[in-house]
Parts: structure tokens; C-alpha cells; sequence
């Protein structure tokens, strides 16, 4: 693959690319857009009628179920901004035509940031439609607009970057399957989603404190609701590092053709 200067931007190229990345999931979008939604329902769902008020109390000084929500809509956006970028790349890959994509005359940076248009975008998309039904079925507004937006983009961009890499890896679906049901979905319901980690005991709680996806959850409760298990800048410090390693081990392996050309 060539590399171009990051002074020259093919601008065609790239929202080319971006535009394509869009129209996927567009075509689709009982499968991208409305699936999501209707699986967060179910989950709220089914923990109102499991854990409903009577059964349980308030979690940082919030209903439970508005303690949920926001876990449940980035979860959701989490897994939607990595299927995005991973299932596009693999389906290239084992159908033969990634050739395509890395033929034009695009630097890696400009692919990268492509797909991850796609993910961000397919990822506010879903976020816009949940937070209505969260609006209209639980009355949760949003306390903090511009956090709540910063940490759903973080959020799509980070898992949307590392399905780039994953996908870069993974030549057979059932590799990304593999990365998917054993590290992704893990990592989504383990973070918070469900439950404050202050019950947590305190080995669990150190060691949660040093996931990203912890402060995505957090963040995104802290946007919507105004409370958090921490700091959303704490969680800046933690995201915006791991951000920076996903997305540069994805620049690196696209500027090298790794496992693209087989």
C-alpha cells in the first residue's frame, strides 16, 4: 500500500469511503438500527419485571432502571461501532474484494478514519433512537448534552477502532466470533453495565478501574444522568490513552498491508 503525506488529504477518497461505510449499514437497517433498539428494550424489560422498585432500591441516588439505561444504551453502541468496522473489513477479506479498498490512491490514516465514520456514525444513529424510547418510557432527559455526545463518539470510536484491528487480524468469521463473544461482549457486560462497581469487592473494583470501557459506561451515565461511580475527567485520562494505542496499532497495520493481502 502506498503512504501519502498526512499534508495532502484525499478528500473524495475519504468521504468516499465514509459515505460507502454509511450506506452499509443504511441497507440493512432493520438488522443495524432497529435490532439494537429492540434489544435494549428487552433488557430494560426484563430487569423491570425481575428488579422493579419494589425489589430494589436506588443506585447512586437514582431509580435503578434510570441507573441502567444509560449503561444499556452505550453497551449497545459499544457492540454496534464494532460490528460495524469488523464485519465490513472480514466480509472484504473472505470475499475478496478488500483489493478495493486498498488500491485507491488512500493513506492509512484516510482508510482508518473511513471506517470509522461508518462505526460513529451508525453508533450516534442508535444512541439518537434509544435515548428517545429512554425519554419517552422512563422520562430520561440528558443532564449533560456535550458528555453525553463526547462520550458516545469515544465510545464508537474506541471499539470501532478496535474492530478495525480485530477485523485486520481475524481472516474466517469464526475468528471474529471468537473476539467477539469472548472479549467484546465480556468486556460490555462486565463494565458497569448492571451495577455500580462500589459493591464490588475491592480487588474487582481496582482492577475494573483500569478498563476503559468501565469509564465509557460511567461516562455515558454521568451524560445522561448527572451522577457516576467517578470522575468523567478520570475517565478521560484512562479513554483517551487507550483511544490513542487502538487507533495507532490499527494506523500501523494498515500502512503495512498487515494480513490485508492474503
Amino acid at each position: 500500500m502506498g503512504v501519502r503525506r498526512f499534508g495532502r488529504v484525499n478528500g473524495l477518497g475519504l468521504a468516499t469511503l465514509a459515505g460507502r461505510e454509511v450506506r452499509r449499514f443504511v441497507a440493512v437497517w432493520q438488522q443495524t438500527l432497529l435490532a439494537p433498539v429492540i434489544t435494549a428494550a428487552l433488557f430494560l424489560t426484563v430487569f423491570a419485571l425481575a428488579f422493579g422498585a419494589a425489589k430494589r432500591g436506588e443506585v447512586l441516588g437514582v431509580p435503578f432502571l434510570d441507573f441502567l439505561a444509560p449503561g444499556i444504551l452505550m453497551m449497545t453502541v459499544i457492540q454496534n461501532a464494532f460490528a460495524n468496522t469488523s464485519s465490513s473489513i472480514v466480509i472484504a477479506k473472505v470475499q475478496g474484494n478488500i483489493v478495493d479498498t486498498l488500491m485507491p490512491p488512500l493513506a492509512p490514516w484516510e482508510i482508518l478514519a473511513g471506517y470509522l465514520a461508518g462505526a460513529v456514525a451508525r453508533s450516534l444513529a442508535v444512541a439518537v433512537l434509544i435515548a428517545a424510547g429512554l425519554f419517552l418510557a422512563l422520562g430520561i432527559g440528558v443532564a449533560h448534552p456535550l458528555w453525553a455526545l463526547l462520550w458516545i463518539v469515544l465510545g464508537a470510536a474506541l471499539l470501532g477502532g478496535l474492530g478495525v484491528v480485530a477485523a485486520i487480524w481475524a481472516n474466517k468469521f469464526d475468528q471474529m466470533a471468537a473476539i467477539t463473544n469472548f472479549i467484546v461482549t465480556p468486556l460490555s457486560f462486565l463494565s458497569g453495565t448492571f451495577y455500580s462497581v462500589e459493591t464490588l469487592p475491592p480487588a474487582f473494583r481496582s482492577f475494573t478501574h483500569f478498563n476503559p470501557v468501565f469509564y465509557l459506561i460511567d461516562g455515558a451515565r454521568y451524560g445522561f444522568l448527572g451522577t457516576s461511580d467517578a470522575s468523567p475527567w478520570q475517565g478521560l485520562a484512562v479513554v483517551l490513552p487507550a483511544l490513542a494505542l487502538v487507533l495507532g496499532l490499527a494506523w500501523a497495520w494498515l500502512r503495512a498491508g498487515y494480513r490485508m493481502k492474503a
